[in-house]
């Protein structure tokens, strides 16, 4: 096994085993707040604090998306190691990165408000998506190239058959 394919399966592992991890734990701040729901905390569910709610919900839902984002890619890397040939050090960190500055943004966002504003940690939002952004685009960059090496490596098993 070459050295690049190893390295690939291993930023594979390392995304399977962060989504899995961070899945739980977004999963686990959905069932806190499905229990501040249910015990009617006023501290959550009181009318002026709206906007803790809609912060915090926001930040379970996207943890939990961009978790399962990072095991689809994990298993797209294990079964197409070509896609993580172009810049994979760079969309694994952009990936990470986003998948924690996004939802702590929201999250602290509703720690502390202001009239009805967030508070000053959603400022990590822009950032956290703006990352989201990099690695998508690195992914469909590779996936588009590894589209065109497919062609020529099928050319060249065409020549070889003749």
């Amino acid at each position: 096994m070459t050295r690049t394919v190893t390295a690939t399966l291993a930023y594979a592992r390392k995304h399977v085993r962060f989504g899995w991890w961070s899945l739980l734990a977004f999963l686990t701040l959905g069932f806190a707040l499905e229990v501040l729901h249910g015990f009617k905390a006023q501290m959550y569910l009181d009318v002026s604090n709206e906007t803790r709610r809609l912060m915090w919900t926001l930040a379970h839902a996207h943890g939990s998306l961009l978790s399962l984002i990072h095991v689809v890619f994990g298993i797209c890397l294990r079964t197409i190691p070509e896609l993580g040939t172009n810049n994979l050090r760079h969309t694994s960190l952009s990936l990470v990165a986003a998948s924690i500055l996004l939802p702590a943004g929201f999250f602290l966002g509703g720690v502390t408000f202001y009239s009805g504003d967030p508070g000053v940690g959603i400022v990590l939002v822009p950032i956290g998506a703006a990352l989201l952004g990099v690695a998508v685009y690195l992914i469909a960059d590779s996936a588009a190239g590894m589209n065109g090496s497919q062609k020529s490596t099928r050319a060249a098993e065409t020549k070889r058959r003749n």
